[in-house]
């Protein structure tokens, strides 16, 4: 920051001498008639205009999940039945043979193709691109992105990928949101929530979820919780939500029988399936970057690479139809206890095994259906075996699975709160929550203890060298005054004095007017007039050796101010954007009279509180009872 003070807001007293901007050849900044920069129209505006875009991004990636829903239906019907429908159906049914195993590989030969030449962006499970846009990118993501990972996606589960059409619409409806807020003149934080818009609608629009698209989006994409997001995501939700009830239907995305989740009398059992849920997102997230390390060290073109990891798939998927595909119908199975423990296990371990092999060789996909699938059939078979063993236990498969399903993709991503709401709202069974929330945390908790820096969304981004904050925290700098931080012994000097007498004063080591880097300039009345600071004491000395301007001609009169109610993230707004490094503090009703003086130690005073507040132990009531030495 600059020594210098910028714009006064608010000062009575005119301005007679030319301002720090003026004399250092930098542009002026327009000032409004109260003093304050017009950036940008009022909060309550823009957050007014990015809600009605947000509408619009809604709709059009609830339409855009519905076209997506069709066209993998369309490649599914051509690959696996060679039929032209757009019904969404399993292959697990076909009588290909050996022949599926090629299937898999033709897809990944056009996913390779369209990587190499296309973009690079399709690859991979969609959330951590649409992080990456936001963290590196200012929120801008190319309009190819918006056609290319959909149509991939659609490629890849159409012929046979164990994968979910989620992570791409999210990133489909990211790139959307991005482009109408590139299209518009939009900052780069309306552009983010525009861009969390386009993904929380993607989500609920896919899953007919649409407080869990709007939580995922705050835990994932935004990494904050405000209004001026807030509200924009709550519309886009709700109305891709809309779209998908009236193309799709109002009911759950599975339909799961009353089952008795054994609350309390389950609780142990609860207990035990977190650490295990806990342990199978660790499982998940190395297995899937050990594979795309595996990948990596391979001698040929990177644009083969999908190919064969779908030719793995394509082995699996012979031995284990069930794997094909997005496999809802099998996650209703599982749900609803229709399958047998051994094939449970099947499905768990195939599932797992085609889900890493597949996505890690860099092909386009979601992780969360077949993620669901898999950890729904641990809970599942997790309930079975207590249930051989303590048949007392009377544990029902459906409530475990549903359980596990969300608590494992929660601990894998790092987005808990989002996926206990996500496995109530599929479902629609109230009875589900308490368990959900008791299995999510524990699972969570276990996740961090092996995995603290980093989750299946955020180890890509991290192996770039970017560090995802994943703590939700208000900014101290928000919850404190000025007043509260800023020095109310204020060392001032008169207008008349010399800079050269001020130097000598400054060099004694004068204990006042030492104290700051500026100091203010008040009269004999008691009104400030402006600043000086020890930059413009050396200027004025290389001018005039001698000394013998006034410091109010040597400092600066163009001043910006603070208040002493006013937020100390407010008062640090003015500085960095001005670069300044001090602000006189002044009475809201007389801006003329000086009441205190804020400057950068003063900011960090509020920091190092924080600090103190994180990490020094204050003696609690038990210490006075400790026994003392004599």
């Amino acid at each position: 920051m600059d020594d210098r003070a910028g714009n006064n807001t608010g000062a009575k007293y005119p301005i007679t001498t030319a301002s720090a901007a003026d004399r250092t050849g930098a542009p002026k900044m327009a000032v409004t008639p109260t003093g304050g920069e017009n950036v940008v129209p009022p909060a309550q505006f823009r957050m007014v205009l990015v809600s009605f875009l947000a509408a619009g991004v809604g709709l059009l990636a609830g339409v855009v999940a519905f076209a997506l829903y069709k066209l993998i239906g369309v490649f599914t019907n051509l690959f696996f039945y060679h039929r032209w429908a757009t019904t969404f159906t399993s292959p697990q049914h076909h009588h290909l043979g050996y022949w599926v195993i090629v299937i898999p590989v033709i897809g990944g030969v056009i996913i390779g193709f369209m990587a190499k030449y296309g973009s690079e962006k399709i690859k991979g499970h969609g959330i951590p691109e649409a992080m990456e846009a936001v963290l590196v990118n200012r929120s801008r993501i190319q309009p190819r992105v918006a056609i290319l990972k959909p149509i991939s996606a659609a490629i890849a589960i159409g012929t046979g990928g164990p994968f979910g059409a989620e992570g791409p619409i999210i990133q489909t409806g990211g790139a959307l949101g991005s482009l109408v807020g590139q299209l518009m003149h939009t900052t780069a934080s309306e552009r983010k929530v525009l861009l969390a818009c386009g993904a929380a609608a993607g989500m609920s629009a896919t899953f007919n979820t649409p407080i869990a698209g709007v939580i995922l989006a705050i835990e994932l994409l935004l990494f904050e919780f405000k209004s001026r997001s807030f509200i924009p995501l709550v519309i886009a939700s709700t109305l891709a939500t809309a779209v998908h009830m009236q193309l799709l239907g109002a009911g759950p995305m599975f339909t799961v029988a009353p089952v008795d989740f054994g609350i309390p009398r389950a609780l142990p059992f609860y207990l035990l399936l977190g650490v295990i849920c806990g342990l199978a997102a660790v499982a998940f997230s190395k297995g899937l970057y050990w594979v795309e390390d595996q990948f990596e060290k391979l001698p040929i073109d990177q644009l083969w690479w999908p190919a064969i990891g779908a030719l793995g798939l394509g082995i699996i998927g012979y031995f284990v139809p069930r794997v094909l595909g997005v496999g809802y119908d099998t996650i209703g199975d599982i749900l609803n206890a229709n399958l047998a423990l051994k094939l449970l296990l099947v499905v768990m371990v195939a599932k797992a095994a085609a889900l890493v092999i597949s996505l890690g060789s860099g092909t386009s996909g979601g992780l969360l259906a077949p993620m669901f699938m898999s950890s729904a059939a641990l809970g599942g078979a997790y309930a079975m075996v207590v249930d051989r063993f303590f048949p007392a236990a009377a544990l029902a498969p459906g409530a475990f699975a549903l359980v596990a399903m969300g608590a494992v993709f929660g601990a894998a991503s790092r987005a808990t709160f989002t996926f206990i709401i996500f496995a109530f709202e599929i479902t629609r069974d109230y009875n589900s929550v308490l368990p959900l929330m008791l299995v999510s945390v524990i699972a969570d908790g276990i996740a961090m203890l092996f995995m603290p820096k980093s989750s299946i969304m955020t180890e890509k981004l991290a192996r770039r060298g970017l560090r995802i904050h994943s703590d939700y925290e208000t900014d101290v700098l928000q919850q404190v005054s000025v007043f509260e931080v800023m020095d109310k012994d204020v060392s001032t000097v008169t207008p008349e004095m010399r800079v050269g007498e001020l130097a000598e004063c400054i060099a004694r080591r004068d204990p006042v007017l030492s104290k700051h880097q500026g100091l203010l300039i008040v009269d004999r009345n008691g009104e400030l007039q402006g600043i000086i600071t020890r930059s413009d004491i050396i200027r004025a000395l290389e001018t005039d050796s001698t000394g013998a301007a006034t410091v109010l001609d040597a400092g600066t009169q163009d001043l910006v101010t603070t208040f002493p109610d006013e937020l100390l993230h407010d008062a640090a707004a003015k500085m960095l954007r001005r670069n300044i490094g001090r602000l006189p503090v002044v009475e809201r009703e007389n801006p003329a009279r000086v009441v205190g003086y804020l400057g950068r130690q003063g900011i960090m005073a509020a920091r190092l509180r924080r600090l103190d507040e994180e990490h020094v132990r204050e003696p609690g009531w038990m210490s006075r009872f400790a026994l003392r030495r004599p």
